[in-house]
């Protein structure tokens, strides 16, 4: 399943780093331009100041320009967050996935090349596409032919935002993978590689390792794989979880260890102490889900949705060869 008209991912990653301004650039026109539209405002308070007084440097009522990237990549992410394609239901959610501070917790930046894996019918898509847009590159990773109903219906409204706005869409790609055998683009091609409520699916159905060692393949060495996920208790068995969408940290951890991965940090942003996790339906009796209906519903929504596991994981940079030491028998 592809998106009309998609390039291929090493291709579309040429075009859009040779046709675009650099990082470095953006960030340093964003220093220089702010201060440059409030200059004459500046100047003229400080010639008429009476008694010569001292000028303010700079107004409290005027914008101030980022000083590093990672100002800018938070500037971004608020303006994307504020869109008006969000929904007022998907913002809702805002309160319980945290999404600026989990991009920043996985360092997602807007010049990046960035993998969604399984993102759904798109409740990332919406931050990431956008912020993607004119620097980087975002792709969304679907398994083909979806197999559920759910997913073939989650794949078609990707489609369909995608289709219909190519303000903020026209440049994302949708890539199908064969959730046994996946490959997700060329090996190193990737700078993040991203997964929100996914893992317990591929537990269940036996190719979390096969989609973990993809993960590793498509990112570039010091790239980073980031997971959320629907976290069981310490002492749980992923046996007595499995059917649950639960799953112990220990686990997740160890799939990403044996494909290669470093775990670098864990994060408590996605965290919620009030989730009990002994429901009758498992994590769905939770919102957005709220399997059963309006049974206590009042209840749940309470809670809120489930508590998670964050997880920040980094493809090792290969280790420079060690220096040769000088043979004195071959002078």
């Amino acid at each position: 399943m592809k998106f009309p008209n998609a390039t291929p991912v090493g291709a579309a990653r040429i075009v859009t780093r040779r046709s675009r301004p650099g990082w470095a650039v953006l960030v340093l026109a964003a220093a220089m331009l702010l201060p440059l539209s409030v200059a004459g405002q500046v100047t003229g308070a400080a010639g008429s100041a009476p008694g010569g007084a001292e000028s303010v440097d700079q107004p409290s009522d005027q914008l101030v320009p980022p000083t590093s990237a990672s100002d800018f990549t938070s500037m971004q992410l608020d303006s994307v967050l504020a869109g008006s394609w969000r929904s007022a239901a998907d913002r809702a959610r805002d309160v319980y996935r945290h999404p600026k501070q989990t991009l920043q917790f996985f360092g997602v930046r807007p010049d990046q090349t960035v993998i969604e894996i399984t993102p759904g019918a798109g409740w990332y898509s919406e931050i990431l596409a956008p912020l993607l847009h004119d620097n980087g590159h975002y792709i969304a990773a679907v398994p083909a032919p979806a197999s559920a109903a759910e997913g073939r219906r989650d794949d078609e409204a990707l489609q369909r935002k995608f289709a219909a706005d190519a303000a903020r869409y026209g440049n994302a790609h949708i890539l199908a993978f064969d959730p046994r055998a996946p490959v997700l683009g060329p090996p190193g091609s990737a700078d993040r590689v991203l997964t929100f409520r996914n893992v317990h699916n591929w537990a269940e159905a036996g190719t979390a390792p096969a989609m973990f060692k993809a993960f590793y393949a498509v990112l570039r060495p010091g790239g980073v794989l980031g997971v959320v996920d629907h976290r069981a208790d310490d002492d749980a068995t992923l046996a007595a979880v499995a059917s649950s969408g639960y799953l112990p940290t220990r686990y997740v951890v160890k799939l990403a260890t044996d494909a290669g991965f470093t775990l670098d940090e864990s994060s408590d942003i996605n965290a919620n102490p009030k989730d009990t996790k002994d429901y009758p339906k498992g994590v769905w009796t939770l919102p957005p889900t709220l399997a059963l209906g309006a049974k206590d519903r009042a209840k749940y929504l309470a809670i809120g949705e489930s508590d998670r596991m964050t997880l920040r994981f980094i493809k090792p940079v290969a280790p420079a060869p060690a220096a040769t030491a000088p043979c004195p028998a071959c002078r």
